[in-house]
């Protein structure tokens, strides 16, 4: 079945050097940040970087001190001046998802759809409840689903008037971590076949690796690194996106040629970005799949610390050196904290930062 009227897709969403700020003290500063027609991007950072403000300034519930923000090149916020919310054709679903309890899920979907005709709604609802799997619940209330079955009318509610663009403010934060993980690709595929583009706010890097196809790592107000989850996670640009972004450790090392360095780990072979010279004294970054453990090898760790995941266990363990770092193992070499094991050393990128 298919709902009228055709979707008026975003073309781009450009922010160009933004400022937000509350009694004029600057919360985001100089934020940069482009989507375009069918991406997912998100905004990940810690708690209190600035994340949710920016997307509120997208969304026109803040002005902006500087800066603008254009929709398919139709400024929608500048210093001086605002499009209000309800002209933006922006979408919006909240942390608290925010059904209303009064109206069935059928009323909650067709809330948002006004100057459509009564064929055209009952249509749309039909079709947004059989996409996000809930054929059937048209008469029922809020309180009579789950958390993620509410979630997925949140979702239809907010995308049923065909927006330009959606904005989810950590919409999965309330739900346990294995209904997350089914339930966020099921968002994003249901997206892609709605042909909305959406940004996502959230602290849960799991999260946005699995819905977005461009990531903005925010820290402190601002936006340190945008790129796809690949290369934020294997090419970051900062030692806070670095940190952020997985688990890893810092190995002092030094330069010793045309991509290779010498550290606690012995001597590395890997592409190396950065063109430090021969003899430059650089942090190594380590992370847990770096090092794997590896019965036959000589060069040996002690365990000092472990934690079972299921099919892998993480050690923390000390090299020779003194240093200590992270290991994978498989699930089946399950050793003993002050055992010693065999280590190799799986490092073909080289991330490194100038000693501090």
């Amino acid at each position: 079945m298919t709902a009228m009227p055709p979707n008026k897709m975003l073309k781009e969403l450009k922010l160009s050097n933004i400022a937000v700020g509350y009694q004029g003290i600057p919360v985001v500063q100089e934020a940069n940040f482009r989507i375009i027609e069918g991406q997912i991007g998100c905004l990940l950072g810690p708690s209190g970087c600035g994340k949710s403000t920016l997307l509120r300034a997208i969304a026109g519930f803040e002005p902006l001190m500087g800066g603008e923000i254009t929709l398919d090149n139709e400024v929608l916020s500048s210093a001086t001046e605002t499009l209000s919310p309800e002209k933006r054709s922006i979408g919006m679903v909240f942390q608290d998802i925010a059904l209303f309890p009064h109206l069935t899920i059928g009323a909650n979907i067709a809330f948002g759809l006004k100057g459509w005709s009564k064929k055209e709604v009952q249509a749309r609802i039909e079709y947004l409840l059989e996409l996000v799997g809930l054929e059937g619940y048209n008469e029922r209330y809020p309180h009579s689903l789950s958390g993620g079955q509410q979630q997925r009318v949140a979702l239809a509610r907010a995308i049923a008037p065909k927006p330009k663009l959606l904005l989810m403010d950590e919409p999965f934060s309330g739900l346990d971590a294995k209904l997350r993980e089914e339930l966020v690709p099921d968002i994003r595929a249901i997206l892609q076949h709605e042909k909305v583009s959406a940004i996502l706010v959230t602290h849960d890097q799991a999260e946005a690796f699995a819905m977005a196809d461009q990531v903005a790592i925010m820290e402190a107000g601002r936006i340190l690194q945008v790129g796809t989850p690949y290369e934020i996670y294997h090419e970051p640009v900062s030692r806070f996106v670095a940190m952020f972004i997985g688990q890893g450790d810092f190995l002092p090392a030094v330069v010793c040629g045309d991509n290779c360095v010498h550290s606690d780990l012995g001597e590395i072979h890997g592409d190396m970005e950065h063109g430090f010279k021969s003899g430059a004294k650089v942090d190594l970054l380590v992370r847990p799949d770096d090092i794997l453990h590896d019965d036959d090898s000589a060069f040996k760790g002690l365990i000092v610390s472990k934690w079972f995941r299921g099919s892998y266990f993480l050690y923390r363990v000390k090299l020779p050196s003194g240093k200590v770092t992270y290991c994978f193992a498989s699930s089946h070499h399950n050793h003993s904290i002050g055992q010693e094991i065999g280590l190799s050393v799986n490092l073909d990128h080289l991330v490194m930062f100038p000693t501090h």
